[in-house]
């Protein structure tokens, strides 16, 4: 990873909670009911707790050597690339990620920034991850798995700055397409601006304001993962035990549902390719 730093914010920044589980981290309009109050303080206290028991401390950008399972996913690349040049010949027919979150529509309405979803907050796709299955092999690597799936950034694609809603996770992403522009293609997580590079992992914080961009004429592709952030005790198991329940949060119930019906008609079109008669 080619990193070009700025002082960095003092470790132990607090983010606000957010209502969701989700990517954007978006607050609710208008006034938030009773209960949505009451989760967003409990949100607001454990995040607190997270920011006070975090082993590795609290910084933007993550040293990787600090995770030695990134080493190993790393030397596996090729056969994650490998699978992605498979889907990517039906790159039209991928969801744009505000088509899945919706919550997304706030930062991204366009066609620019699609995925192809593998796994996520105990969700998880049968049929996507036989597509990838040594990706899906690999990505087991990580403790503490949450999400997993292909971020890919269409030409002239830029997400504005934006917090994640919550501090428990921790985001990997492993450069899998990356064109040579890198005064063009970048992302920037406090006031850090960091480089993908083919091949090479980049671990952060989304918890932390940050933006994308991909200036060039080219496509960008990353695996995208998320994990839990390594914590002391009590935080880990108070942190864990909210991820489970994160399934059950009307965010992940349309997530899934939109996952869902995407995925029936992206099988059901690729089915009837292969049962079409042969052209003459």
């Amino acid at each position: 990873m080619n990193t070009a730093t700025t002082p960095q914010a003092a470790a132990g920044t607090d983010h606000e909670a957010q209502q969701n589980f989700g990517t954007a981290g978006i607050k609710p309009m208008g006034r938030p009911s009773l209960t949505t109050r009451i989760v967003m303080r409990v949100v607001s206290w454990v995040e607190k707790l997270n920011l006070s028991c975090a082993k590795l401390g609290n910084p933007p950008v993550y040293d990787k050597a600090t995770f030695p399972w990134a080493v190993e996913v790393e030397k596996e690349w090729h056969l994650i690339r490998a699978e992605l040049d498979k889907l990517l010949l039906r790159k039209a027919d991928l969801p744009s990620f505000h088509d899945i979150s919706t919550d997304v529509s706030t930062i991204s309405t366009d066609a620019g920034w699609k995925t192809f979803f593998l796994t996520g907050y105990g969700l998880t796709s049968e049929k996507n991850t036989q597509q990838c299955p040594e990706t899906w092999r690999i990505v087991q690597k990580i403790p503490g798995l949450q999400t997993a799936m292909f971020s890919i950034f269409e030409p002239g694609k830029h997400l504005p700055a934006h917090r994640g809603p919550y501090n428990g996770v921790l985001r990997f992403h492993l450069g899998l397409i990356v064109p040579n522009h890198p005064d063009k293609i970048a992302i920037r997580v406090d006031q850090q601006v960091c480089n993908w590079q083919e091949g090479k992992a980049l671990i952060f914080d989304d918890a932390f304001e940050h933006e994308a961009w991909n200036h060039s004429d080219e496509t960008r592709v990353v695996l995208f993962v998320d994990f839990n952030k390594p914590l002391r005790f009590p935080a880990n198991l108070i942190n864990a035990a909210l991820l489970r329940i994160a399934i059950f949060t009307p965010f992940i119930k349309e997530g899934a549902d939109n996952h869902n019906e995407w995925e029936k008609k992206f099988y059901a079109e690729a089915e009837a390719l292969r049962n079409a008669p042969p052209k003459h």
